[in-house]
């Protein structure tokens, strides 16, 4: 299946493919009038088509046909620290759009190696990760977000922070259940501060662990993304 991220498409019966996509298509896949390739919006559905138009720079599609993906899975964002080597947080990124995910907040904690993000190469990685793993469904990639304003605003499920600290922490799996919309805050490398840990506590965030082992942050943002889609398989 060759998948085409054309985001503004909605009911049309005729399409016109970015520059960049048209050339990905008649240029790199070397593809022609009359063959068959499938549109994505990142909203869940997929569009069968058929080229009508080989222009390298603006390739013309008809529509044949619409699919809506199965989304059945609850709501999961997972707010997590930016690491300093910005290739692991792709990578992060990367995996948890394979696995499934809702929405991904980078958030800036005390301990925070990096500071500053760009988020337009967060949202490729994001991008590139839907695609190849054959998903119509785009997670939202947030610009970078102060701790303090994340934990204050709300949110329509359940709330978790993952922490190293002695703490009254229970695992992930052991009081998640499943169908429950849930965000998750994984911290840096250094972990929250104590003062974080307290103030997500006072806005109604549960801790939790995810077993013996101390985790990278990215590690610990794969294992929660994993353990909330096999629970709700």
């Amino acid at each position: 299946m060759k998948l085409f991220y054309t985001p503004e498409i909605e009911n049309e019966k005729t399409f016109t493919l970015s520059e960049n996509e048209s050339k990905h298509a008649i240029r790199v896949l070397r593809l022609k009038k009359n063959d068959t390739i499938t549109l994505i919006n990142g909203k869940g559905s997929f569009y069968e088509a058929i080229i009508s138009d080989d222009n390298p720079k603006k390739c013309e599609v008809i529509i044949t046909n619409l699919q809506k993906e199965n989304l059945t899975i609850p709501v999961l964002h997972i707010a997590i620290a930016p690491t300093k080597n910005n290739d692991r947080t792709e990578w992060f990124i990367e995996k948890c759009t394979e696995i499934g995910i809702t929405e991904i907040t980078p958030t800036l904690c005390s301990h925070s190696e990096r500071k500053r993000i760009k988020q337009d190469r967060f949202e490729k990685t994001a991008i590139s990760a839907m695609k190849q793993s054959l998903k119509a469904t785009l997670p939202k990639v947030n610009d970078l977000i102060n701790f303090k304003d994340l934990v204050n605003s709300p949110f329509n499920g359940k709330k978790y922070i993952a922490h190293c600290y002695k703490d009254e922490q229970k695992h992930f799996k052991d009081i998640y259940h499943k169908g429950e919309n849930a965000i998750i805050l994984i911290g840096p490398e250094g972990d929250f501060s104590e003062e974080e840990v307290n103030l997500a506590k006072n806005n109604g965030y549960e801790p939790i662990t995810f077993g013996e082992s101390r985790l990278r942050t990215e590690t610990a943002g794969i294992v929660a993304c994993t353990t909330f889609n096999l629970i709700n398989e």
